[in-house]
Order: structure tokens, then C-alpha cells, then sequence
């Protein structure tokens, strides 16, 4: 780590307790585990995990029952098999010691890093914990995609990530976000507010799957095929593509009809989506969807497919729209400028609500083979690991500061 820690670092893995039965990470949970794995590396004395209780309480974890846990929990979503018992037991034993909420040495000045929005809603807790551990705190902002647009939203998210964001302002010191939209969204968000903290845009990791098997295998359609890639939920457009995909199937026609893949969980307010994919006639036997694969997997399904489909309506960032352009496969995703930040001209941009030129953009890679397209490279996750911590003033590093 260049330069050194600044300050000891207390790294909050609540988020990762909480998902300790999870077959399938989120993409914040990937973010949490990889800034985790690569603090483990780092001496005991300088780094330390602690964990939020329900009871209101955060507290110190033991360092190597902490360990074990991040290192079941890699493994089991490296390799697409929902975690251990003793992931689920190791979570558990964590919590109790959470909840006694011991804070260790307070003689010195320390870092208290919080990657994820878990419990940022409990001001109060936080600012406790703050002064018994004698703590500054640093915090990664995801998104405001529940405040910006709250159609896409459980109906109490609004609310509670409002006072997510007023923690961030009152109480963090530095705060890293994934892209220039979410640091001006955020900057919006609190400058009316009288307080924002220095905010630094630090783009996530690309982690592309070595050793790709040549064939997708048996998941694969006997067919030209499409993916798409994320939690099924309405602002990840599904319903665009469901509709185009039945279009084309009653239209019928001379040429083979492409078939869908969908990979990803259920989220929430996807009744509608999830109509069509289990009641729809016409999509029966072209539309397939995949709930929990591998890394291993959903690169081999990835690997054969005509191209990835995003067409998402908001994102704070994109891992996968990285990730699948980095194996070289061709990707058509929405017209955002977090896409356009973190892509360049690679993808094909077209807009979210475009029907026709989606379509006719899936029909143009439908009718032939797949055309090679060059791989960019993009940094990998400990590159920006690091310079996270070096833009949350957690070690000596510089980079440039968003604002």
C-alpha cells in the first residue's frame, strides 16, 4: 500500500454480515468484499473490522473470526454456490461481538471507513461511535437513484436514503463515489444543506474471470442469443426488451428469431416483469432466466452471447457494462453519461426508451456471426482499491479530487 496508512482503519463489513446466506452478490456487495480483501492484507494493528448490531451499537470484531468469514464468503460467490452454514454461523458470532460495542485503543486518531449504505440512516449511532473510537469518517456514496428518481424505489427508500445522505454531510469527513454524475448529484444534494465534504470520483475495478470456457455449455439457447445482465427490477428496462422480444416472436418472419438471457435475482417492484416472463405465451422457450450462476457461468453464457443489453434507465456506475466489454464481447446500453464516463466509444449508445433502434441495432448483430471488437483494458480492483484509500485520506497516495 504506497505511502503507508495515515491513520489506523476501523472498515465497517456490516453490509457483508447481512449477506452472509447469499447466493449471488450485488455489485456494492463486490465493492464491500474487494476493498475488505485487500485490507486483510494489511497488519492487524493498523486495520481493524467492525460491525453494526440492531441494538444500536458498533463494535470492534475479531480479527481472525473477521478474516474467515470475508474468505467463506469469497469463495462461495467466486464459485456460485450459496454460502456455508459456517458462513451463516460466522455472521451470527460476529453480531454478538458487535453488540458489545468495544471500540479497542482510543489513544490515537483513526479512519472509520464505510463502503456501503447500510445503516448510514442511523445518524445518532454513528456520531456515538464516532467519539468513543475517536474516529473520522470516510464513506463511499453508491448513488442517490432513490432521491433522483423514486419511481424506481421501494416506497420507504426516498425517505430513509434522504437521511442517508444528510449522515454523509453532518459526519463524514472525505467521500469517494464511482462517477461524476453520482459526485455532482451528491454535491446538489447537500450544498443547500450548509455542509459538503470533499468528494472524490474514484472509478470501481474490472475483475474479468480467468480460464472462460470456450462452449457456454449446456445454459446456452441453441440459438443466436442476447444477455442481460442484473438484479430484475424496473429501472434496469427490462420490460423494453421483453416487449421488443415478443414483438418480434408474433411478428415472426424469414430470419431465426434471437432468444433472450436474462441473469440476475429478483429485486422489488417487478410484478409486471415478471408477468411477462412466466405468462407470456409468445416468449415461452426464447426467454430464459438464470437467478444464481457463478462468475464461471455467467462468463461462459456471456462469453457466447451476440452481445450484452443495459438498457437501464439510471446507475451510479455499471460493473457488468466493464467487465463484458473487457472480454471483448459487444455491448448496447443506454445513452448515460456514467456510461459514456466510464466506457468511452466502446458500447453502442441508444436511448432507454428507443424501441425501434434497439431493435434494429439486435437485429443487425442477429443476422450474422459475431464480429471480434477490440477488449479495452480497464484498471483492475486493487489499482482502484488503492486509490480509494488514497482519495478517502486513508493512506499517504494522492489522487485528484472531484470537488
Amino acid at each position: 500500500m504506497t505511502g503507508g496508512l495515515r491513520h489506523p482503519v476501523l472498515m465497517d463489513i456490516s453490509r457483508l454480515l447481512s449477506r452472509a446466506d447469499s447466493a449471488v452478490p450485488t455489485g456494492i456487495d463486490r465493492v464491500e468484499l474487494e476493498y475488505a480483501l485487500y485490507l486483510m492484507r494489511v497488519p492487524a494493528s493498523q486495520v481493524a473490522f467492525v460491525a453494526y448490531h440492531p441494538v444500536g451499537r458498533i463494535g470492534i470484531l475479531p480479527r481472525r473470526a473477521a478474516a474467515s468469514f470475508l474468505r467463506v464468503l469469497a469463495r462461495a460467490w467466486a464459485s456460485g454456490t450459496r454460502p456455508s452454514r459456517a458462513s451463516s454461523l460466522l455472521a451470527g458470532a460476529l453480531l454478538q461481538a458487535a453488540a458489545f460495542g468495544a471500540v479497542g485503543d482510543t489513544k490515537h486518531r483513526r479512519t472509520y471507513l464505510l463502503l456501503s449504505h447500510h445503516h448510514l440512516m442511523r445518524q445518532d449511532v454513528i456520531a456515538a461511535f464516532l467519539k468513543r473510537a475517536h474516529a473520522a469518517m470516510a464513506v463511499m456514496v453508491h448513488d442517490l437513484i432513490p432521491i433522483e428518481y423514486p419511481e424506481y424505489a421501494r416506497p420507504t427508500e426516498p425517505d430513509r436514503h434522504r437521511r442517508r445522505m444528510d449522515t454523509v454531510g453532518r459526519l463524514a469527513e472525505s467521500v469517494i463515489v464511482p462517477s461524476r454524475p453520482v459526485g455532482d448529484s451528491l454535491r446538489h444534494y447537500l450544498a443547500p444543506r450548509g455542509h459538503c465534504p470533499p468528494v472524490s470520483v474514484v472509478h470501481h475495478g474490472c475483475l474479468v474471470p480467468s480460464g472462460i470456457p470456450a462452449s457456454a455449455g449446456p445454459l446456452a439457447p441453441d440459438a443466436p442469443y442476447f444477455v442481460i445482465l442484473g438484479t430484475i427490477e424496473p429501472r434496469k428496462n427490462h420490460l423494453l426488451l421483453l416487449n421488443l422480444w415478443r414483438q418480434m416472436a408474433t411478428e415472426g418472419g424469414s430470419a431465426p428469431l434471437p432468444h433472450l438471457v436474462i441473469i440476475g435475482r429478483r429485486g422489488w417492484e417487478n410484478e409486471n416483469i415478471l408477468d411477462m416472463i412466466e405468462r407470456c405465451p409468445a416468449l415461452r422457450g426464447i426467454v430464459h432466466e438464470h437467478a444464481t450462476l457463478s462468475d464461471r457461468g455467467v462468463a461462459a453464457l456471456i462469453g457466447g452471447a451476440r452481445a450484452l443489453l443495459f438498457p437501464s434507465f439510471a446507475e451510479g456506475f455499471g460493473l457488468p457494462l466493464l467487465e463484458v466489454l473487457a472480454m471483448g464481447i459487444p455491448c448496447l446500453c443506454s445513452d448515460l453519461p456514467v456510461f459514456r464516463e466510464i466506457a468511452g466509444d466502446f458500447p453502442v449508445y441508444l436511448d432507454p426508451l428507443d424501441g425501434p433502434g434497439w431493435r434494429r441495432a439486435i437485429a443487425e448483430l442477429s443476422g450474422h456471426d459475431r464480429r471480434p471488437v477490440p477488449a479495452p483494458s480497464f484498471a483492475d480492483w486493487p489499482t482502484q482499491v488503492a486509490a480509494g484509500l488514497a482519495a478517502l485520506g486513508v493512506t499517504n497516495g494522492k489522487v485528484e479530487t472531484a470537488c
